[in-house]
């Protein structure tokens, strides 16, 4: 197994200085996005000893030693006995894994918390923590880490680049070009990040060197593992509807996700919670439509109205070819190769769409009538800046027309900073609207 550096690490560094001892840390996220990796590699470096507790895969005596947690004396030395595993008070941590499978062991982390001779890290899939709940008293004594998948740092750090990233940053901040030659190799590293996904199981399937029809077949099988946790949710199949349904409705450009495009039914309170468990699972980024912009976007939602990214793009490509071993090679090489059909732009938005909610932010976007006209003015995004909001605008080919823009920057000028168009073309300064290459756009987030 190859070991990823990853953020949520550096996380956990945070928790063990600043709260462990009074608060247990709660690993959250989605299938398959590394959670379980990053707490037993913590563990290991950072404790003298740990206990790895697997709610998933219990054998029969742990099963009974979680029985004993209420007499905390006789289960920590159950718990050490039947592991062989010594503890020693205040450097030792406890790994509770899969935690949602065994609420009743959640409720008693308070109690655990509070004896005070260990650190417990706990794991598990946020659509099952949301649900599993019933005749149990949450703990407030968790301090939540969201898990996603790799973001294009991370990507870049599995690759040994450790330099690109920061690089990117400073080049942006110069209103640099790299030109064509070295922007074409960048921008292609990134198309291969959108292609092989942030999927630990992904990446590392891509840096042993498989192919392409390889690497999506695991992506497959976590696609999979998503739909399978879907219905044990909601046997009716209607979580699995509405997921499948993303790609199709941002390919034609839909500004609204639309329930009923992918369940033909009448609309319904049982329909409407569906999505809320899907929105609750992180496998998908919502981005809220704003009635109009201001520096506190959040207060201007509207939470009726929005569109929905995979919060993995390469588990999007999967979705979207599930097709035979040659054609989906093809997909593959015209994605790497830049030519991709004009209809599949929308891998390009979605990919945007992953690097703002890596960044710690909500997604948000806008949309208003243009003057004696029946289309609208659009934006894809926007994102504070401190006391600013910043456009950006997502374009697969020309960057020439920008009318959306153009417009936003004029009618809210008093609060618009550096305006972005966001493409496969190197850095260029058009007026105050400046456009970046997609490769660039993360690193610009994380500044």
């Amino acid at each position: 197994m190859i070991y990823f550096k990853r953020k949520a690490y550096n996380e956990l560094l945070n928790w063990k200085k600043d709260f462990s001892g009074k608060y247990a840390a709660l690993l959250e996220g989605p299938r398959r996005v590394g959670k379980s990796t990053i707490a037993e590699q913590f563990a290991t470096n950072e404790y003298k000893s740990n206990i790895i507790i697997n709610c998933a895969d219990l054998t029969p005596a742990m099963d009974e030693c979680i029985k004993l947690v209420n007499n905390r004396d006789l289960f920590f030395l159950t718990l050490q006995t039947i592991t062989g595993v010594e503890l020693f008070e205040r450097e030792s941590v406890i790994i509770i894994d899969e935690i949602q499978r065994r609420p009743q062991l959640r409720e008693a982390i308070k109690y655990l918390v509070k004896d005070g001779r260990y650190d417990y890290i706990e794991t598990g899939s946020l659509l099952s923590i949301k649900k599993n709940v019933q005749n149990i008293v949450i703990p407030s004594e968790e301090h939540s880490i969201n898990v996603y998948p790799m973001d294009y740092e991370e990507f870049l750090w599995a690759l040994g680049d450790t330099y690109s990233f920061k690089a990117a940053s400073e080049i942006y901040s110069k209103k640099m070009s790299l030109g064509n030659s070295i922007g074409r190799e960048k921008m292609r590293n990134f198309r291969i990040y959108m292609a092989v996904g942030g999927m630990p199981q992904a990446v590392e399937a891509y840096i042993e060197g498989k192919n392409f029809f390889y690497i999506d077949s695991v992506k497959k099988k976590i696609l999979k593992l998503y739909e399978e946790d879907f219905y044990k949710i909601d046997p009716s199949g209607t979580i699995s509807k509405l997921f499948k349904s993303i790609p199709s409705q941002l390919s034609v450009g839909s500004r609204k996700f639309s329930i009923s495009k992918a369940v033909k039914a009448k609309k319904s309170e049982s329909r409407e919670n569906k999505l809320s468990e899907l929105l609750d699972s992180k496998t998908v980024i919502p981005c809220y439509k704003v009635t109009a912009p201001s520096v506190f976007l959040s207060q201007d939602e509207d939470v009726d109205y929005f569109k929905l990214y995979l919060a993995d793009t390469g588990l999007m490509v999967s979705l979207l070819f599930d097709l035979n071993e040659e054609k989906e090679e093809n997909i593959y090489a015209k994605l790497l190769s830049d030519k991709l059909p004009a209809n599949l732009g929308f891998l390009y938005e979605n990919a945007v769409a992953t690097a703002i909610a890596s960044s710690g932010r909500n997604l948000f976007f806008m949309t208003w009538p243009k003057e004696n006209s029946t289309h609208n003015y659009e934006i894809d995004f926007l994102i504070r800046r401190k006391t600013h909001v910043q456009p950006i605008e997502c374009k697969s080919s020309r960057i020439d027309s920008h009318l959306s823009l153009d417009e936003f920057c004029r009618k809210y000028s008093s609060i618009v900073e550096s305006p972005l168009i966001v493409s496969q073309k190197e850095l260029k300064k058009m007026g105050a609207i400046t456009n970046i290459p997609f490769y660039m756009l993360p690193s610009i987030l994380d500044s």
